[in-house]
């Protein structure tokens, strides 16, 4: 179909979105008439002449509308589209009144005026300079918005992104982009290379420029970490995946290896015999995470006792609390009390809250100034409820904040953390990047106690930093493995260690907390899970679904993935209603009462909590519930688990899911009364042990599985796992060895 071009007056903007920039707005066209014109066109605004480019469409409700492909706007040159569009609140510190005095003083030539010469602006009456300022600073803002705009939407780039851009480049957005349009996937997030590609392609730009071959290496490293958790890539392996994707030479794409690592852009180093390239700064982490751990653990720390007077202090601790530690138990709060750095692992009903507990118990009998943290806040949370004392976030522990672009952390070399001693729960969950930030923020001589289940799924970012530290042998681990007569009651606990040895699980029957229902086919599977969060578990044990019940899935995709089963979770437990707000952002409505998940950190979002505390930051994995949304303000109210009440702007909503149904890997630190897990068949590197086992350790009181026996098979015996690229195990090795 031939595209028409279109020229007209924006005479009104009858709706507006902000957050994906579409518009409908009333056009006045000399050759079409009046008509309505849809379509992306975020920075349109009353009183401006428009060429769009799109073509006719009909509405079955609204009728013939001209639906827009490309705009242009071109700035208005009449007395009274000038007035209309300065006093559109397009420009900050200007209405009509202010509108008339400009054009009255300027006439025609106002724009210039604004442009260029704020001076003569504050010479009007009732202006005066610093509003001046304020005036032309906001209408070079918005015309400069304008054009980055326009000049992406050719590029198929939301108004979102290219407003992000706007923030990062500023006014020279465009110039930076044509110069080399690769900084976009460097710099800005959201933008992928491939993007950047399709405009390099658009400008000229040729496929072998060293510009490209550049950001395609440092792209190719970046996604390995986010996809795949690699730290690094090996330098053979990195190249071949440069010249396959980028269709270049391999001299082409050696040369652009050795200059990004001339400039430091990249690291190469050996590990395992083999030559490897690292980001910079993911180098530099996992280095530091290498030495500082070694560092600390063969430090003599001045708030350690020696081994003797630690069995002294548990004796006594036992026999005031009348209680009798496990051997292994014992062992674990001798080593916490006369080590600087220990790792406390084991599965579920082996005892690692009474351990910790009693390491807490011991240590501030002793004086010794103890913080507790997690991952996430469901986890900060939980370990609060097991230990009853205050644990945080690990980043809320180290001050996450935002300083312009950059995520960093106020407590570090220069401003540790006032304690003696830090428990770092769900360890296998912190990734190489925040296990550097965090050990920054250590101060010298304090101590750290990291506590987690090495056989869950490592953590999302790269690495495997918990396993690594264990494999090396260079700090004090104790694995708690006996299971407590208490514990061996539970199924879900006997069959997590099933799971983990390779045993196929007790499917158990209705009368215990772990219990199989086969269903044939993924249909069948999701129709029964959705009945049973919807009406058969809360029926039969008296449950609220929203706060009691957790869905567990290996995947996003398909009739048994998270996506479907929130759709169809949220239309039975959440329906529409006249009494509730919605707000629909893409294909997820999100309502008043759903149940959702922060699904990237949030660093300078404001929250406070009832107790009247305030702070900035959000998480991934976060979880909360919508408690109302006000559709003129542009923004929901949400109460997280960790008591966290926040504002959430409608243009933050893209990091947001609905949560009735989530996957494994975002479960990770949490743990759920009630979980029903559909199984299915999935990806092979979804069906794995590790997933399986990880899961069915989130629920405390019942597990539900659905699906295939032969399924929980597989997964049962998969103990295969993609082997990620981390050098930390060798580099503790290396600290080992030179210690000894």
């Amino acid at each position: 179909m031939n595209r028409i071009v279109i020229d007209g007056i924006i005479d009104n903007i009858v709706y507006q979105n902000p957050e994906n920039g579409y518009v409908i707005c009333e056009i006045s066209s000399k050759d079409e008439g009046d008509f309505y014109a849809v379509g992306y066109m975020p920075t349109v605004r009353p009183g401006e002449r428009a060429s769009l480019t799109g073509n006719w469409v009909n509405h079955p409700e609204y009728g013939e509308q001209f639906k827009v492909e490309i705009y242009e706007t071109i700035m208005p040159s009449e007395e009274t589209a000038i007035i209309k569009y300065l006093s559109s609140g397009v420009i900050k510190g200007v209405r009509e009144a202010t509108a008339k005095k400009l054009y009255e003083a300027f006439g025609d030539s106002v724009f210039d005026v604004l442009t260029s010469e704020p001076d003569k602006v504050a010479k009007i009456k009732g202006i005066g300079k610093d509003r001046a300022a304020t005036i032309c600073k906001s209408f070079n803002e918005q015309r400069s918005v304008q054009n980055i705009v326009m000049f992406l939407q050719q590029y198929n780039i939301s108004a979102n992104t290219a407003i992000k851009i706007h923030k990062i480049f500023g006014s020279e957005a465009i110039s930076v982009i044509k110069e080399n349009p690769y900084s976009l996937a460097n710099y800005v997030d959201g933008i992928s290379f491939k993007t950047a590609d399709m405009i390099a392609y658009n400008l000229g730009i040729p496929k072998n420029s060293p510009e490209r071959i550049a950001c395609g290496v440092t792209y190719f490293l970046r996604e390995a970490s986010y996809t795949n958790g690699h730290v690094y890539m090996p330098r053979d392996l990195l190249k071949e995946h440069t010249v396959y994707n980028l269709g270049i030479s391999d001299i082409e794409a050696e040369n652009a290896i050795a200059q990004l690592i001339a400039d430091r852009d990249i690291i190469t180093d050996r590990i395992d015999n083999t030559e490897v390239l690292y980001l910079y700064g993911m180098y530099h982490d996992e280095k530091y995470v290498a030495e500082r751990i070694a560092e600390i653990a063969t430090a003599v720390s001045r708030y350690a006792i020696s081994a003797s007077r630690a069995e002294d202090e548990v004796d006594e601790f036992e026999e005031k609390n009348g209680i009798k530690l496990a051997k292994k138990q014992r062992d674990a709060v001798v080593t916490a009390l006369s080590s600087g750095f220990m790792v406390l692992t084991g599965g579920p009903g082996t005892g690692k809250t009474t351990t910790i507990n009693a390491i807490i118990s011991i240590m501030e009998n002793l004086n010794i100034k103890v913080a507790l943290t997690a991952p996430t806040g469901r986890a900060a949370k939980r370990m609060s409820q097991l230990t009853n004392r205050d644990a945080k976030t690990v980043h809320r522990l180290l001050g996450a904040q935002m300083i312009g672009n950059t995520h960093t952390f106020s407590r570090d070399e220069e401003n540790p953390l006032d304690c003696d001693v830090i428990i770092l729960d769900e360890a296998s969950m912190v990734d190489t990047s925040l296990m550097a930030s965090f050990l920054r923020a250590v101060k010298p001589g304090g101590r750290i106690i990291l506590s987690g289940d090495s056989d869950q799924l490592p953590s999302v970012g790269a690495g495997n930093v918990l396993r690594d530290i264990i494999d090396s042998d260079l700090v004090s681990t104790v694995k708690l493995t006996d299971i407590f007569r208490q514990s061996e009651e539970s199924l879900i606990i006997v069959n997590a260690h099933r799971i983990n040895n390779g045993e196929m699980p007790e499917l158990g029957d209705r009368t215990h907390d772990f219990f199989f229902m086969r269903r044939g086919n993924p249909q069948d599977v999701a129709t029964t899970v959705t009945e049973l969060y919807k009406s058969r578990l809360p029926k039969t044990y008296g449950l609220n679904p929203v706060t009691d019940i957790q869905i567990l899935s290996p995947t996003k995709k398909g009739i048994t993935g998270t996506v479907e089963l929130n759709r169809v979770l949220q239309a039975s437990i959440n329906p529409p209603a006249s009494a509730k707000n919605e707000y629909k952002y893409g294909q997820t409505i999100f309502r008043e009462g759903d149940k959702v998940m922060q699904t990237r950190n949030n660093y300078d979002i404001e929250f406070s909590t009832e107790k009247g505390e305030k702070g900035v930051g959000i998480y991934n994995g976060d979880m909360g519930t919508v408690d109302s949304i006000n559709i003129s303000e542009r923004y929901m109210i949400i109460t997280f688990d960790d008591g966290k009440i926040i504002e959430y702007p409608f243009t933050s909503v893209e990091d947001l899911d609905l949560a009735y149904a989530i996957t494994v890997h975002k479960s990770q630190g949490s743990e759920f009364s009630y979980v029903i897990m559909p199984v299915s068949a999935y990806m092979p590197m979804l069906m794995t042990r590790n997933l399986f086992y990880t899961a069915i350790t989130r629920a405390k009181t019942m597990v539900v599985l659905v699906g295939g026996d032969k399924i929980v098979e597989s997964m049962t015996k998969n103990n295969s796992y993609t082997k990620r690229f981390t050098g930390l195990l060798e580099r503790l090795l290396r600290e080992k060895e030179r210690d000894i």
